[in-house]
């Protein structure tokens, strides 16, 4: 059993790395920042993509984090520490904006709501704490989505088929769904309109961890008919939830910046 310790820390060292870079990585630059033989780092990297911990981008010669990591890092985020250092900041942004907020993390290719607070007078939503929708629709998840690397968004959004819609709004293929988080790149945060809930609106941005990762995402919900230019719209509120996330962020040792970094 104890031969098996090392190859265990190569292989979490591995993954570190890999969470650490931006973007995928071929072996052989794994293998020389690690300082392991490029053997062992294939033979490593073949069991963590048998696991899911990595995935492999035959295109690119290169390697990702695979969906189990993401599980992994959200099962972690579910647990204490997220949950209440950012709880009481939830419920001062309610109490400044009158409107609901959300913080949510990604679990594989949904949007995982952890916190939700509600003002005096409820809006009516229907999304609650343990509720899961498709993250390219909501406006937390693309907060998220924004600052992953176009391969591993590939890598982790791809499944043949045209991306999931509730209605008629919201980007429906991958080449759409790039656009949109190019388009809440340049503006600095992300939104949507109509594409979760007709009728409802919604601002967001990232929580980032201490690798300077977005692990989370805070987002605000509003009622509003359908505007195509609801990123010209809100600037305000978002830059209000953005000062929230900054404080999340500060709480949990990372380190602020916008979704365009």
């Amino acid at each position: 059993m104890s031969g098996g310790v090392p190859a265990l820390r190569r292989g979490l060292s591995v993954l570190r790395l890999l969470a650490a870079h931006h973007g995928p990585m071929a072996a052989s630059t794994i293998a020389t920042s690690l300082q392991l033989p490029r053997s062992t780092v294939y033979h490593l990297l073949t069991e963590l993509e048998v696991a899911g911990f990595v995935v492999h981008l035959p295109e690119q010669q290169r390697y990702g984090l695979g969906m189990a990591a993401f599980e992994v890092g959200s099962a972690y985020l579910r647990h204490d520490p997220l949950e209440k250092l950012a709880a009481p900041l939830l419920r001062r942004l309610v109490e400044r904006v009158g409107h609901d907020a959300h913080l949510g993390v990604l679990h594989g290719r949904e949007l995982l709501y952890l916190l939700r607070e509600s003002p005096a007078r409820p809006e009516g939503l229907v999304t609650a704490v343990g509720v899961r929708l498709p993250a390219h629709l909501t406006a937390s998840g693309r907060a998220v989505l924004a600052g992953t690397g176009r391969a591993q968004l590939r890598a982790l959004l791809s499944t043949g088929t045209p991306l999931q819609r509730r209605t008629a709004r919201g980007p429906s293929s991958l080449r759409a769904l790039h656009a949109t988080l190019a388009a809440e790149r340049r503006r600095g945060w992300a939104c949507e309109d109509g594409e979760v809930s007709p009728g409802f609106a919604s601002v967001a941005h990232p929580v980032l961890g201490p690798d300077g990762h977005a692990v989370a995402a805070l987002s605000v919900t509003f009622r509003h008919l359908c505007d195509p230019a609801c990123g010209q719209t809100w600037p305000e509120l978002a830059g209000t939830v953005r000062r929230t996330a900054h404080e999340i962020t500060r709480r949990l040792g990372g380190a602020p910046v916008t979704v365009g970094r």
